[in-house]
């Protein structure tokens, strides 16, 4: 089991990450990982992903209770919650506004088609969840129906927010689904998309769920 000072350090890792990669930008976005006892470690709210300290974060109950830490609360610290409480077996969230797939999500365009083998094994589709107002109970309302079968889901408007068994996963997933909606833009721009059949989907969804059985088991094992 990974000690509470460890999560600190890998959520103020993958925070500087996202932020050298482009997937946010000045305050925005937020990380979170569920803990040993079922309490949540997460970014405070108005600081940099990429300036943070270990110190910086806070611990929530799961009723978004702060618990602990200096500073205040992310307000989207529901659709955190709403994902763990749905999901046991998500170790870890991540909430970002990396620039091409959040054009997909301002243009009410989801990451649906099966354009790549690679994001049908990890990821399946990507779905784009109504809008509503960032921070409110309506956007969590909002991802519910998407979130047992997903993820990673865009945010109409808003972003993306992705999930995995632990912060890596959660981390990873972020950079497919931007380097997905990279792709998908070009063949856009070309005028011309190309899916996969039915048939080579089927075969890439039987390799996605013996992956996760895989990730599962190796997440296990470390714990």
């Amino acid at each position: 089991m990974k000690s509470e000072q460890l999560h600190r350090e890998e959520i103020v890792r993958f925070g500087k990450l996202l932020h050298q990669a482009g997937l946010v930008a000045a305050t925005d976005g937020n990380l979170s990982v569920r803990l040993d006892n079922g309490t949540i470690l997460c970014t405070p709210t108005l600081m940099s992903k990429g300036l943070m300290q270990a110190d910086d974060l806070v611990i929530v109950d799961r009723q978004g209770r702060k618990l602990s830490g200096s500073r205040d609360v992310s307000s989207e610290i529901a659709m955190h919650l709403l994902i763990y409480g749905k999901r046991p077996d998500i170790g870890a969230v991540v909430h970002a506004h990396p620039p091409t797939a959040t054009g997909y999500a301002a243009a009410g365009l989801a990451l649906d088609r099966a354009l790549c083998a690679e994001l049908i094994v990890t990821l399946g589709s990507v779905p784009l969840a109504n809008y509503e107002t960032p921070g409110t109970p309506e956007l969590a309302e909002a991802l519910a129906p998407l979130v047992a079968d997903h993820d990673a889901i865009l945010m109409a408007n808003h972003g993306v927010v992705t999930c995995g068994v632990d912060l890596l996963t959660a981390y990873m997933n972020m950079e497919t689904v931007e380097h997905f909606a990279r792709i998908a833009l070009v063949t856009h721009l070309l005028g011309k998309q190309q899916p996969l059949s039915e048939q080579h989907v089927d075969k890439l969804r039987e390799i996605r769920s013996k992956y996760h059985a895989h990730n599962h088991a190796l997440v296990e094992g470390k714990d």
